[in-house]
């Protein structure tokens, strides 16, 4: 009998489950770090963390709070100055995935995390801002994004675009010199989207155990295709969730 779950729960293990072993990875703070820890701890012992702080090879215990975490630094197998970062590991292509939140996303993988309302210099909410994510996704060889599916979040124009996906469609990224294949797949609480091989526009691939069709056009800011053969996720096992919830106890107990 499988254990009760939550939907980012859910939403965590696909994230984690989409990591390859042996994969060096650029990794945001939060849901991202979270799944990507997770990863390490269950198939991909070997999956290589790459914080912005210029940390290659951290192996957090507790989750780190930010990306200046001192366990990032003290578990990791080398600590690098951040332009080496981005100059040397980063711009030219030397990074497998890059993984990311945001606060919107829109139908092809364009990023916000700067501005909620369309006057900049008076708006609704100013956020975090870019950070490397700009550079994240303009060069890492794919990007993953991790984000809650919901019209808040997933609208049909960005107030602000901080990092590119697919820009309006396909061949954008080529116009604009960028090198790698930008945003592979968006994992949500109910499913997965990856984008139209023809049009790049995203395309719900996967439901999440107990979500439906329905539940996610509802929660999308514009008519959310779903492919033909769409799939369903497997649920977590009792070993993801036993150690995702252990990890998330790290933060609570700091």
């Amino acid at each position: 009998m499988t254990a009760e779950f939550t939907s980012d729960e859910m939403m965590t293990v696909a994230a984690a489950r989409s990591l390859p072993d042996g994969a060096k990875c650029f990794v945001g703070i939060g849901l991202p770090s979270t799944a990507a820890n997770l990863a390490r701890r269950t198939h991909a012992p070997g999956l290589v963390l790459i914080y912005e702080s210029g940390t290659i090879g951290a192996k957090p215990d507790p989750l780190p709070l930010s990306i200046g975490d001192g366990v990032l630094a003290e578990t990791a197998d080398s600590v690098v100055s951040v332009p080496e970062i981005f100059n040397y590991w980063l711009q030219p292509g030397r990074i497998d995935i890059g993984f990311l939140g945001g606060a919107q996303v829109d139908r092809f993988g364009n990023i916000n995390t700067t501005v909620i309302g369309s006057d900049y210099n008076n708006p609704k909410v100013r956020l975090p801002g870019a950070g490397g994510a700009p550079e994240i996704a303009a060069s890492c060889k794919e990007v993953l994004i991790v984000m809650r599916l919901s019209q808040r979040n997933f609208v049909e124009k960005l107030d602000f675009v901080t990092s590119v996906g697919y820009g309006t469609g396909k061949g954008d990224r080529e116009k604009h010199g960028l090198r790698g294949r930008g945003p592979v797949k968006v994992i949500t609480d109910l499913g997965i989207l990856r984008p139209d091989p023809e049009t790049r526009e995203l395309t719900l691939t996967e439901l999440a155990p107990g979500a439906t069709v329905e539940q996610a056009r509802e929660n999308a800011g514009w008519p959310l295709k779903v492919s033909e053969s769409l799939g369903h996720q497997q649920p977590p096992t009792e070993t993801e969730l036993s150690i995702l919830r252990e990890l998330k106890a790290t933060i609570s107990a700091e």
